[in-house]
C-alpha cells in the first residue's frame, strides 16, 4: 500500500474497526514498541509524547479528542457548553460533571477532590509543571460536590478546553499524590513511574528508559474490557527496529512513530505480519534557535537567563539558516508522502495554518548576500564571524536515521553560507526524557540549535501557542519544565495570546491564532523543516486500532483485541 494512500484513508478506513466482544484479560498479552522509551509516567513532569502516550494507557482525562478531533466526554458525563449550561453565559466558568461510580485501579472513589488536586498540583508555585499552559486565566477551581468541579477563569474564556483535556492534563489521584507538591514532584519516584489511574491498564513494573509491564486495571469501568490480561510496552532501540518488530517478525503488535524513509516502510510491509497506519494532525519537525547563552562556561541559573545568544541574536542569521535550507529535498529523503511542506509552527488544521510560502525555495546566493550585508565577514577556514563572535553552532537532536541525515544536510548547507556546525545526537529516552538532573534534555537546551517534533492536543491551537509566553521558560526554578524551549519572549506577543484567550468566532480565533504564528517564524526562534505525517503500524493480528494524530495514539487500547485465529 502506498504512503500517500495510507495518509488520505487510514482514518476512515479504520473508524468503524469492530471493538472487542471478549471478556476481560481472554485475549492474553499485547505488547506495544516505542523506539524512543519512556522515562516516567507522570505526564506534568514531562513533555516528551513517549512519556505522555504511555502514561495514557493508565491515567485519564475528563474528555478527550477522537480521531476525527472532536472534543468527546471521557471521565466526564458530557463535554459542558453554553447550551448545556456547563460554561456560563459570561464565558467566565466551565463546570465538570463527572460521570458517576468511577472509580480509581485501587477500588478508591474517583471524585471532584482529585480533579481540584491535579490543578493545584500542576499550578504549585513552587513546582515544574510541563503542562501549566493548559491552565492559562484559570483563577480558581473549586469543588461542587463530590461529582463536581468548577473551573474559573480571570476573563471571558471562550475556549475552556485546557485544563483536564486531553492525554496531556489527566487526573492524577490525590491520595497518592498529595505529599509530592511543589519542589517535591520530582522526589516522588514510586508516585510517578507507578501512577494510580483509571485507564484500562495498571503498572507492574517499570523500568525506565527499558520495559513497562502492565495489567489488566480489575476495576475499569466497562466490564468486559480490556482484553488483553497483560500489556508489555517496549522502550528503546531504533525505529527501523520497532518496525521490522511488527511488520516483518511479528514480535510486536504495535509500533510507534516509525520516522523512517519511505521505501524502508514498504519493504518492510513485504514481510506481511504488520499494517503501516498514518494521518496528518499538526506535526512538524523543526529547528529551535536558543535565546539563552548556552556558554558551558556558564552555570545553570546563567544558561536559563532569557538574553541574546551572542551567536544567534542577530535576525540576519536567523533568516539565512533558514533560507539556506532545501526543505522539498528533506521531505523527498525523509519521508515522501508522509511529508509536507511547510513554513508554520501550526499547518494544521487548515483554518489556522498561516499563507507563508517564503521558505519554500532554497536561496544559498540569498543568504550569503543577508549575511555579508549584516556585516558577518568568512575568515581564512570559511566561517564567519563579527566583532569577535564565531558562527560556529552546536546543533543536537535524539538518536535517529531520519534526524542524523537531516543533520548532515543542513551542515553541509550551513557550511555554504559560512556557518559551521558541531552536530551533537543524543539518546532519546535522555533528550525527550525531562530528567532535571541531566544536562541533556531537549528543556534545558544546553545548545545553539537543536531539532525535534512536537504537536498538540485537539484541534484548537491556543494552549499550543501559549507554550511561548515568556513565563512558560524552562528554568531550574520550574525544575527545568516548560515548553517554550527557544526561551522566546516578546510582551506583544503575550498580550496578543490574551486576547486568543478572550476572542470567540473560530474565524477571528483562527486569525489571531495565525498572527501569533507568524511572530514567533519571523523572530527566527522557530525554523519549521517538515509538516510530517503520523506513521505507526500494527499487527494483522490486532482488531480495534484507530489512529489518532489528534491526542494520545494509543488512545483506545482498551478497545483492541486478538482477531479470531489469530
Amino acid at each position: 500500500m502506498k504512503i500517500k494512500a495510507l495518509l488520505l484513508g487510514a482514518i476512515a478506513s479504520t473508524a468503524f474497526a469492530p471493538m472487542a466482544m471478549a471478556e476481560r484479560g481472554s485475549d492474553g498479552n499485547v505488547s506495544i514498541i516505542y523506539w524512543q522509551a519512556p522515562s516516567i509516567l507522570n505526564p506534568f513532569l514531562s513533555g516528551g509524547t513517549k512519556d505522555t502516550e504511555a502514561a495514557s494507557l493508565v491515567v485519564e482525562p475528563l474528555a478527550r479528542y477522537d480521531q476525527n478531533g472532536n472534543l468527546v466526554a471521557w471521565l466526564a458525563s458530557e463535554v459542558p457548553t453554553v447550551d448545556n449550561g456547563g460554561v456560563s453565559e459570561d464565558l467566565t466558568s466551565i463546570t465538570w460533571k463527572i460521570a458517576p461510580g468511577l472509580t480509581w485501579s485501587d477500588g478508591s472513589a474517583f471524585t471532584a477532590n482529585d480533579v481540584k488536586f491535579t490543578a493545584d498540583y500542576c499550578m504549585h508555585p513552587e513546582g515544574g509543571c510541563a503542562q501549566l499552559s493548559k491552565y492559562e486565566g484559570v483563577t480558581d477551581v473549586s469543588v461542587v460536590d463530590d461529582l463536581t468541579v468548577k473551573v474559573t477563569f480571570g476573563g471571558p474564556t471562550p475556549f475552556p478546553y485546557g485544563p483536564f483535556v486531553g492525554n496531556e492534563s489527566p487526573i492524577i489521584q490525590q491520595a497518592q499524590f498529595e505529599n509530592c507538591m511543589g519542589a517535591k514532584a520530582p522526589e516522588c519516584t514510586e508516585a510517578n513511574f507507578n501512577p494510580v489511574g483509571t485507564g484500562p491498564f495498571v503498572v507492574d513494573e517499570f523500568r525506565p528508559n527499558d520495559v513497562i509491564s502492565m495489567s489488566a486495571n480489575q476495576n475499569y469501568r466497562d466490564p468486559a474490557k480490556p482484553a488483553f490480561a497483560t500489556l508489555t510496552f517496549k522502550g528503546g532501540g531504533d525505529a527501523t527496529a520497532a518496525g521490522r518488530a511488527v511488520m516483518e517478525t511479528g514480535e510486536f503488535d504495535y509500533a510507534w512513530n516509525l520516522q523512517l524513509a519511505p521505501e524502508v516502510i514498504a519493504q518492510m510491509q513485504e514481510g506481511g505480519k504488520g499494517t503501516p497506519i498514518a494521518g496528518f494532525g499538526p506535526l512538524v519537525e523543526r529547528i529551535m534557535v536558543n535565546n539563552t547563552n548556552p556558554d558551558p562556561a556558564l552555570g545553570p541559573d546563567e544558561r536559563a537567563v532569557v538574553r541574546p545568544n551572542p551567536k544567534t541574536a542577530d535576525p540576519a542569521v536567523r533568516k539565512a539558516m533558514s533560507m539556506a535550507i532545501d526543505r522539498p529535498l528533506l521531505v523527498e529523503i525523509g519521508y515522501g508522502q508522509a511529508g509536507k511542506l511547510t513554513c508554520n509552527l501550526v499547518p494544521a488544521p487548515a483554518i489556522y495554518a498561516s499563507d507563508n510560502t517564503s521558505c519554500l525555495t532554497q536561496d544559498i546566493a540569498g543568504a550569503n548576500k543577508m549575511l555579508d550585508d549584516a556585516g558577518w565577514a568568512k575568515g581564512a577556514d570559511g566561517i564567519r564571524a563579527k566583532d569577535g563572535v564565531r558562527l560556529s553552532f552546536t546543533y543536537q537532536t535524539s538518536t535517529n536515521a531520519v534526524r542524523q541525515d537531516f543533520q548532515a544536510l543542513i551542515k553541509q548547507w550551513w557550511s555554504e553560507i559560512g556557518i559551521d556546525a558541531e552536530l551533537r545526537n543524543l539518546n532519546a529516552s535522555v533528550f525527550f526524557g525531562g530528567d532535571p538532573g541531566s544536562p541533556d534534555t531537549f528543556q534545558k537546551f544546553y545548545a545553539d540549535v537543536e531539532m525535534y517534533a512536537n504537536t498538540f492536543n485537539g484541534t484548537d491551537p491556543q494552549s499550543y501557542l501559549g507554550n511561548y509566553l515568556c513565563d512558560k521558560a524552562p528554568s531550574p526554578a520550574s525544575q527545568w519544565q516548560g515548553e517554550n524551549i527557544s526561551r522566546f519572549c516578546d510582551p506583544a506577543y503575550d498580550e496578543l495570546h490574551k486576547k486568543l484567550t478572550q476572542t470567540a468566532g473560530i474565524d477571528a480565533r483562527a486569525e489571531i491564532a495565525r498572527q501569533l504564528n507568524d511572530m514567533i517564524i519571523e523572530s527566527g526562534s522557530v525554523i519549521p523543516l517538515v509538516h510530517r505525517g503520523r506513521l505507526s503500524a500494527h499487527s494483522n493480528t490486532l482488531g480495534g486500532v484507530i489512529l489518532n494524530v489528534w491526542d494520545s495514539e494509543i488512545w483506545n487500547a482498551a478497545d483492541w483485541y486478538r482477531k479470531d485465529g489469530a
